[in-house]
């Protein structure tokens, strides 16, 4: 068969449309091979899971060293009693436990813990006067508000005994519990129970008084919590020999440790 322009001018239009086309093995190969985009899904936290209002508390002791309401303390939490001490304004040390459904049960046991001589005299803290309680009602503030007040009310103060988890009077996860539940409000005792029981925040989203997590102790799980006061820092109990402190979510050692945010706040 003779080879004429016209034919060849067929054969090359034929071939630029198996090009095309893809029907080359080696295109369509290639083609294939590569996964469409598939964006990241936007961040959507849950329905905000909101802190539980406390019952009735028992509040004791009047000591001017902080020593001592941290040995009370630790005894307290050593019978299986969460507990925590705090500066009232009266300039004294105050310990304060337990969240008890009713008068009742705060009452009863006050006076078991008295009778077995863990403590000597007390008062219970109801429902609906916290603030009042602490020496400090503020009228107007938000719950926001109060937490991050609470939290500096903290600092300077040692961190006493122990590593992060209850093993200290007052330990990471133990000075969240203590801030909240000084203004009324009750989360889990650990670092990983708060992390596992709020609801998530976008880094870019927090607001005063949520919780930030921190993976501190090299096995990549939650072991380190704040409180974020704004403005990039948050408030924490870094660790034995120190002080309770603010320090910034910039910092490197903190930036690079981040775990997530939660809050229990609306």
């Amino acid at each position: 068969m003779a080879v004429t322009p016209s034919s060849c001018k067929r054969a090359l239009v034929l071939f630029l449309v198996v090009v095309v086309s893809g029907s080359i093995v080696g295109c369509a190969c290639r083609k294939a091979s590569v996964a469409p985009y598939q964006p990241k899904p936007a961040f959507r936290p849950r329905a905000v899971v909101e802190a539980q209002k406390m019952g009735y508390s028992i509040q004791v002791g009047a000591f001017r060293r902080v020593d001592f309401a941290a040995r009370l303390t630790r005894k307290l939490e050593t019978l299986g009693i969460d507990a925590f001490y705090f500066t009232h304004p009266s300039g004294f040390f105050k310990v304060r436990f337990g969240d008890y459904a009713t008068l009742g049960e705060a009452l009863g046991e006050a006076r078991r813990l008295k009778d077995m001589g863990v403590i000597e005299e007390y008062y219970v803290v109801k429902p609906g006067e916290y603030a009042a309680a602490r020496g400090k009602p503020r009228a107007g503030a938000s719950a926001r508000d109060d937490i991050v007040e609470t939290a500096f009310e903290f600092v300077g103060l040692p961190y006493l005994w122990g590593s992060c988890e209850l093993e200290a009077p007052l330990d990471c996860s133990g000075l969240v519990m203590a801030v909240y539940r000084l203004n009324g409000l009750n989360v889990p005792r650990t670092s990983e129970q708060q992390y596992d029981n709020g609801s998530p925040v976008d880094m870019n989203e927090l607001d005063k008084g949520d919780l930030v997590f921190f993976a501190t102790s090299g096995n990549g799980r939650v072991s380190h919590v704040g409180i974020y006061v704004g403005d990039g820092k948050f408030i924490h109990a870094p660790g034995r020999g120190k002080t309770i402190c603010a320090d910034s979510l910039s910092n490197s050692y903190y930036r690079e440790r981040f775990y997530g945010a939660r809050t229990y706040l609306r």
